[in-house]
């Protein structure tokens, strides 16, 4: 594969998704094959998982059948729309990718990162990102800024209690530790051109390394 893997990860409401969209069309209009996508989703088969997974009404829903279908999710997203763009050399940015499920299923449901792990590892073999940027931000002000943000449909996992929300920004600076080489930190509590600039930033140095 001769392209990038990029992804960008964070708890609800640390901006990641407005940051990712800004920066995809910046590097498409300097001219770069630039695919923008998402988990779970990206694609037909996906998104049909991704309305199970969210769906507020799906209460009753055990962990361990929240973990497998995200990594089903994941599969097909790699399988369809990943390896086929990153073998083309194209850029890929993806929000949000298996960190997520490490952090939201590995520690926030008490799966074990090893075993969410371990599932995902069947999903994606041996595809990794080449650089992921993880947005941390307090919990309160991301569950705060969903709250503000009148245009963003309110999901199954965003309905959790506080103690849920705590344990996942906890697993996602647990991977901070887990993979320093690949998991580059930001503070999205900053303003959103200061992240903005600096997420860029550290996607140029890999571009035009």
């Amino acid at each position: 594969m001769s392209g990038l893997f990029i992804t960008i990860e964070g708890p609800e409401g640390a901006g990641k998704t407005t940051v990712l969209n800004k920066l995809g069309n910046e590097l498409e209009q300097r001219g770069l094959n630039i695919v923008m996508t998402r988990e779970p989703g990206g694609i037909r088969i996906a998104e049909q998982i991704r309305k199970v997974i969210l769906d507020k009404s799906n209460t009753e829903m055990d962990a361990r059948t929240e973990a497998l279908l995200y990594a089903a999710a994941r599969r097909q997203h790699l399988i369809e729309k990943v390896i086929p763009a990153l073998n083309q050399g194209a850029i890929v940015l993806c929000d949000r990718f298996i960190d997520s499920s490490l952090a939201y299923q590995g520690v926030g449901r008490e799966l074990g990162i090893e075993e969410v792990f371990s599932i995902n590892k069947f999903a994606i073999q041996d595809v990794m990102p080449d650089l992921t940027i993880y947005f941390d931000i307090d919990v309160e002000l991301g569950l705060k800024r969903i709250e503000e943000n009148k245009g963003r449909e309110v999901n199954r996992l965003d309905l959790e209690k506080m103690d849920f929300h705590m344990n996942v920004r906890n697993g996602f600076r647990k991977l901070l530790d887990l993979f320093p080489h690949r998991i580059y930190e930001v503070d999205a509590s900053k303003p959103l051109e200061s992240v903005y600039q600096e997420v860029k930033s550290k996607v140029e140095q890999l571009i035009y390394k």
